[in-house]
């Protein structure tokens, strides 16, 4: 069985040579685990399959968490030299998506063994640095080590992200293994109910300090504002709840839908959850990671921040109130009344870490409070898009991390899945997607004054302007 999952390494400390052991067995793990994923492609031949066509094949995932320890190394000058420069290139570029007629078969891809091959290099190498590098303790945004705790951080996001693209690969290609258990508990729909939060004021951020954790650029600076009271979904959105919506022709019905849906109704041509099969007979199966299961629909439903916006549209005009997703100060708020909110959240309190399955469980499984999953299970969309802290710095050996996401286009998701690790489950953690993107991720509603679809559709054009201005 796989090493269970560790959570994040601190910077801290008084022993440099346990710091050195800690953070060597942090190292080989997140590489272990990232390798046995892609041991579920059932052979060489899939790592040259696309899942779905705006992503390269598994290939270049396969490669790419590699190379970016050598290039970050590089960066911090802990490296003088590359090892492959073709492969340094080749797999550097191309992680977030292609447009839909692009053709990733035009380029030319090592075979997999060398790949392989590289990727034991580059565990070697590694292995070694953190033996032999100067090591000064706490370990700050300057030292040549942080650039190994970013190439780790970095490979648990792809675990994750990579993990989806399995999900999305046809069943014929990958395989089951015992190292990645599915939750065996499976009933009917539970029904949900509201509960009421008093607002407050909300403080983000880190600051300018690590307070002994590793962060992205994004974590730092700080932003104080203003929640009114609302009143938040007691569960997650589950398949059973999302069922109502696909029954009542949700999909095919405009008016639930803005532009941006509209869009991705044509371009994807959807008609459910994307992890949702079709029968025969009009029903629904489930697709995990790696087999198709009867439909559970007390788990939680997976779906982008399109459809569940769709939702709550439709949800509003059901029930005569405001339905719609929540802020991320809300979920901060949410998150305070369920104590969930210590540096790293608790995996045996929450279906998180990969600590109990390789898959959801049911929404009334964790409670946070008078919540459930305010932290684990899936990701949660809320209806914030990522913008930076006053105070932000872009880091400058990874300056393409954050900055290409205050668009106004990405919007942020909190809590965390059952496969999130690392930096993942960390309080302070803020990532972010399209909202068209596939992740496993789901939603919990909230009924409350909050932005208009109006002031909403302005904020994102400013956003996105201000960001051309500056970025484009």
């Amino acid at each position: 069985m796989l090493q269970r999952q560790m959570k994040s390494v601190r910077l801290d400390g008084e022993d440099i040579d346990i710091k050195r052991q800690e953070l060597r067995a942090y190292f080989q793990q997140s590489f272990d685990l990232f390798e046995s994923l892609f041991d579920l492609l059932n052979s060489d031949e899939v790592f040259y399959r696309q899942s779905e066509p705006t992503r390269h094949p598994m290939i270049f995932y396969f490669g790419h968490t590699a190379i970016f320890y050598i290039n970050k190394l590089i960066a911090s000058g802990a490296l003088k030299e590359r090892f492959n420069p073709h492969f340094e290139e080749l797999f550097a570029v191309g992680v977030d998506e292609m447009a839909w007629d692009a053709a990733s078969d035009t380029l030319r891809w090592p075979s997999v063994e060398e790949v392989r091959a590289y990727r034991r290099h580059v565990r070697a190498l590694v292995n070694q640095l953190i033996d032999t590098l100067p090591m000064s303790l706490p370990i700050t945004k300057e030292d040549p080590f942080w650039a190994i705790w970013m190439g780790i951080e970095h490979e648990r996001i792809h675990i994750e992200t990579s993990s989806v693209l399995h999900r999305q690969m046809p069943l014929e290609f990958v395989r089951t293994d015992l190292d990645f258990p599915i939750c065996p508990v499976r009933g009917d729909a539970l029904e949900n109910s509201l509960v009421l939060f008093e607002g407050r004021t909300v403080e983000m951020g880190k600051g300018s300090e690590d307070n002994g954790i590793y962060g992205w650029d994004n974590e730092y600076g700080y932003l104080r504002c203003n929640v009114e009271d609302f009143q938040a979904s007691k569960y997650l959105v589950s398949n059973g709840e999302f069922m109502d919506f696909v029954m009542a022709n949700g999909y095919g019905t405009q008016r639930w839908w803005d532009e941006e849906g509209l869009k991705f109704l044509k371009i994807r041509k959807a008609s459910c959850p994307p992890f949702w099969v079709l029968q025969p007979d009009g029903s629904y199966k489930y697709r995990a990671l790696a087999q198709e299961i009867d439909m559970p629909y007390n788990w939680p439903v997976e779906v982008n921040a399109l459809e569940a916006e769709a939702f709550c549209r439709w949800k509003s005009a059901q029930e005569g109130a405001n339905f719609r997703l929540p802020s991320e100060a809300e979920w901060v708020i949410m998150a305070q009344e369920g104590k969930v909110l210590e540096d790293i959240f608790d995996d045996q309190k929450s279906n998180i870490n990969l600590a109990h399955f390789a898959s959801s469980v049911p929404v009334d499984t964790f409670a946070h409070g008078e919540l459930y999953d305010v932290v684990g299970n899936v990701w949660q969309w809320t209806q914030t898009q990522m913008d930076k802290f006053e105070g932000f710095a872009t880091h400058p050996w990874y300056d393409d991390f954050s900055e290409p996401t205050f668009d106004g286009r990405h919007n942020l998701i909190k809590g965390g899945s059952w496969i999130s690790t690392g930096n993942e489950i960390v309080a302070h953690a803020r990532y972010a997607f399209r909202r068209h993107f596939i992740q496993h991720a789901g939603f919990r509603y909230v009924v409350g004054e909050g932005e208009n679809e109006v002031k909403k559709y302005a904020h994102i054009e400013q956003m996105h302007e201000a960001w051309l201005k500056r970025y484009g």
